[in-house]
């Protein structure tokens, strides 16, 4: 299994990263706050998991370890895909999605895409004694403002979620003020995603 990545990032898209690894360039979907704190041109570590289908083999990738084994711990309740624990990443970091699961916060869980109330119920049932509340972080890529347009990689990455353009930018607008004190892409991303999910 392939359990990680490092090398120069050939292209960083809305939801993936493509990285140089000994003259293959391996693409790796990611959540849209890690794939926006890169840059082509940037070394990267990218925790991976490899998702095996009989029809494709899917390389999915993590700022930090943490990401990873949740993505991978989730995906045990039935009916939680790759695609949908991926989203689930998107909405809420490591800790506070134990923490969702472990407190058994239906709320919290339905702010998800895709997770309606019998899901969040199912994977807390299946899950809250697998997850700890809290677990160290490993130190990962660093996601910062960084590019000028901090606006529309939120806004890419809200509508890739599923909202609407409108929604996604009247997000945007509410969590300007973050910005202007200095918070980081994915930060940026998770206040609009609370906002979104009120």
């Amino acid at each position: 299994m392939i359990a990680s990545l490092t090398g120069l990032v050939g292209h960083a898209g809305l939801d993936s990263v493509v990285v140089e690894v000994g003259g293959l360039g391996l693409r790796a979907h990611t959540t849209p706050a890690t794939a926006a704190g890169v840059r082509p041109g940037q070394q990267v570590r990218l925790a991976t998991s490899l998702v095996v289908r009989e029809d494709a083999l899917t390389l999915f990738g993590f700022a930090t370890d943490a990401e990873r084994d949740l993505f991978e711990v989730v995906q045990t309740v039935s009916g939680v895909g790759p695609r949908l624990a991926l989203a689930m990443l998107a909405v809420h970091t490591p800790d506070a999605l134990r923490a969702a699961i472990a407190g058994g916060d239906l709320i919290a869980l339905t702010k998800v895409p895709g997770i309606g109330r019998k899901g969040a119920e199912r994977i807390v049932l299946e899950l809250r004694d697998k997850v700890g509340t809290t677990q160290p972080v490993a130190a990962g890529a660093s996601l910062t403002v960084g590019a000028p347009d901090w606006r529309g990689q939120v806004s890419q990455a809200l509508v890739g979620l599923g909202w609407s353009p409108k929604q996604a930018d009247d997000a945007v607008e509410r969590v300007a003020p973050l910005a202007d004190d200095g918070a980081g892409v994915a930060a940026l991303l998770r206040a609009a995603l609370q906002v979104l999910g009120r």
